[in-house]
């Protein structure tokens, strides 16, 4: 069966590889699935680069995350049938045709709920509900602000902010974004640059804005500082500028602001049964309509290094490991 690879670190586009792999032993308690769609993420094209957290040994499978339909159990597989969709678990290179999955923890996802997106819902959905939860006491009517709002990260947020009561200040880089977020639930969708923290003030009625989330680094991290109350706190999650932060020292001082880091991967946080609890709601919103990430274009694995080249120009790409390689 296909598969994607990299034998060496490097540009994407020139580094992945497509190769032909065997097919996959089932054991027992396991499933065989076939892989529908599986996103391209950033943190992905970093590690190729190997500019990441972390530096697998080479050559090294990829895809973090994806949604596949069992098409074969193992003995003993009971909570699944043929032909169920799941959620791919962290932890299972998914940039292939097939992938062998524990059926232990899996649950059916609903045939109604949009696959694309269920196929995104393993990173992005875990990442926005722990900043939300872990790092301050949100209350009902409180807010947050965050860049990166129209990221995937982004809109799950405001997906599960929503949902939960809370009010989002979303920083974003282009004019065209703002009505789009708006629809997608954002409570308040600005343009970042001089003097964005005033206008916040005056929308929220001077709300003390105690939690920020920073996807951008660089000079957006100064407006998150700028906008936090005094005790507040900037959970840093991506750094998408590649730029490094630009932080107002007086501010960070005079207003005791905590800087601290998140990462899902940290096993501290990869292992909390709060990853699987906030994948089944981020699958519930998903088929309720309330969340989704605009997909920009599928791809087959044949296609890998013009995939990689329209994810690095921007826009969500995904794979379609079992299509008919013809791009979407």
């Amino acid at each position: 069966m296909k598969s994607l690879q990299f034998s060496a670190f490097g540009n994407a586009a020139d580094v992945i590889e497509v190769a032909d792999i065997a097919e996959p032993n089932l054991q027992a308690g396991e499933v065989l699935a076939a892989v529908e769609y599986a996103p391209i993420n950033p943190s992905e094209l970093l590690m190729i680069r190997g500019f990441y957290g972390v530096k697998p040994p080479l050559p090294a499978p990829l895809g973090q995350e994806g949604v596949a339909r069992v098409v074969a159990l193992g003995q003993g597989v009971a909570n699944l049938k043929v032909g169920d969709r799941v959620s791919v678990p962290w932890g299972n290179p998914v940039w292939r045709e097939r992938v062998v999955l524990k059926s232990a923890g899996l649950v059916p996802v609903p045939a109604s709920a949009d696959p694309q997106q269920v196929s995104m819902a393993r990173t992005n959905s875990p990442t926005a509900g722990i900043l939300l939860q872990a790092f301050s006491d949100l209350k009902q009517g409180d807010w947050i602000v965050q860049n990166a709002g129209n990221s995937g990260v982004g809109r799950n947020v405001i997906a599960f902010a929503r949902e939960w009561g809370i009010k989002t200040v979303n920083l974003v880089r282009r004019d065209e974004l703002v009505a789009e977020l708006q629809a997608a639930g954002g409570d308040l969708v600005l343009v970042d640059g001089p003097g964005v923290a005033k206008q916040v003030e005056q929308a929220t009625g001077g709300a003390k804005i105690r939690l920020a989330f920073d996807g951008v680094a660089g000079e957006a991290t100064g407006s998150l500082t700028a906008i936090l109350a005094p005790g507040g706190k900037l959970v840093f999650y991506a750094g998408m500028s590649g730029k490094p932060s630009a932080v107002n020292a007086g501010q960070v001082i005079f207003k005791n602001i905590s800087l601290v880091g998140f990462w899902l991967g940290n096993p501290a946080w990869s292992s909390s049964p709060k990853v699987a609890e906030h994948v089944a709601t981020a699958v519930r919103l998903i088929d309720e309509g309330k969340l989704k990430v605009p997909v920009a274009a599928v791809y087959p694995l044949t296609a890998a290094k013009e995939a990689i080249a329209h994810a690095q120009r921007g826009g969500k790409i995904l794979f379609k490991p079992t299509g008919s390689g013809v791009v979407e």
